[in-house]
């Protein structure tokens, strides 16, 4: 999960207006998006074609990633232990890899061994009692009046440990906050800042589409989403048209927008000049989604073709004669 560092290097996340839209773009200092709760092991040793490669999840966070184990095939949906950041926890396996593109992978965790019933057992008292700890937490930022919005809670399985995950805007003091919780719950606390874009993936929810978050349901991957995407895309700049309910732009114009770069290179772009039929054409709009490009004459005659019309000669774009 993408965290913005301890209390000391708390970073603030900017109020997005209407007039401001370069507000709903990531910024550097809200998370770092290539940041993992996993630990990773830089795969020097050749991964032989047969070792089990498996994707995981980690339920409190939604992420996602690769790890080996060299012991019995793991089925589908069961439970492994595994080392993250925080301490030795459980994730959940998806499945395998069935296409392995290389011969080894550059970084990948290790499965420490599969869940026993007692580690089950254990997990499944913990989500009941982060349950309550939500709660607890919850009234005691209202007691303390702080600005900022409790996301989860984590028990570590084999730590004695709580994770409390929250977005703020604004730097917090949480000092008064954190003895309170060790004075309850009589064990090591943490709190850990997140970006609001992560937020969405840990909770999920139904996007403008009415489809679930991006985030959340196809891909735990956040990629950095600028407006640059929106506008070669030829959408509305309008803010609350291209952002999604975490308030930053939509994880699927950075999902697209390599397609719109791949089109857009197959055909003229607005304001290329094309002669055709004796007289001299202006790409005045071009849909890459339909696949069509719309030219106009000074005179005011406009002719709508088909983007496979088009080819590129010696630099020029012409089309294509029957």
């Amino acid at each position: 999960m993408a965290q913005s560092g301890d209390y000391d290097d708390i970073n603030n996340d900017e109020d997005i207006s209407d007039e401001d839209i370069s507000a709903l773009e990531d910024k550097p200092s809200d998370s770092d998006l290539e940041e993992t709760d996993v630990i990773v092991v830089a795969g020097d040793e050749a991964l032989a074609p047969d070792t089990p490669v498996y994707r995981l999840r980690l339920s409190y966070s939604n992420e996602t990633f690769l790890a080996l184990y060299k012991g019995d095939i793991l089925g589908n949906g069961s439970w492994v232990l595994v080392p993250t950041r925080y301490g030795k926890d459980l994730a959940q396996i998806i499945g395998p890899v069935q296409r392995k593109s290389s011969s080894s992978f550059s970084e990948v965790a290790r499965i420490e061994r599969p869940a026993s019933a007692e580690d089950l057992d254990k997990s499944a008292y913990n989500r009941k009692q982060e349950k309550e700890a939500f709660k607890i937490c919850k009234e005691k930022i209202e007691t303390h009046r702080l600005e900022m919005k409790l996301v989860s809670v984590h028990y570590l399985l084999e730590e004695s440990k709580v994770l409390f995950f929250f977005t703020a805007e604004n730097r917090v003091d949480f000092r008064d906050l954190v003895k309170d919780l060790v004075g309850i719950f009589k064990t090591r606390i943490e709190l850990r800042q997140i970006g609001v874009r992560d937020e969405s993936r840990v909770v999920g929810g139904l996007g403008v589409c009415g489809r679930a978050y991006c985030c959340h349901a196809v891909s735990d991957k956040l990629k950095p989403v600028s407006i640059k995407m929106a506008k070669d895309q030829n959408l509305s700049l309008n803010s609350m048209k291209i952002s999604g309910p975490c308030g930053r732009l939509l994880c699927c114009l950075a999902y697209e927008h390599n397609f719109y770069n791949e089109q857009r290179r197959l055909i003229p772009q607005e304001g290329c000049k094309i002669n055709y039929d004796e007289s001299l054409w202006k790409v005045i709009e071009v849909n890459v989604v339909v696949g069509t490009v719309k030219l106009s004459t000074e005179d005011g005659r406009q002719i709508s073709l088909p983007s496979t019309q088009f080819e590129k000669t010696d630099g020029r774009w012409q089309i294509k004669r029957n």
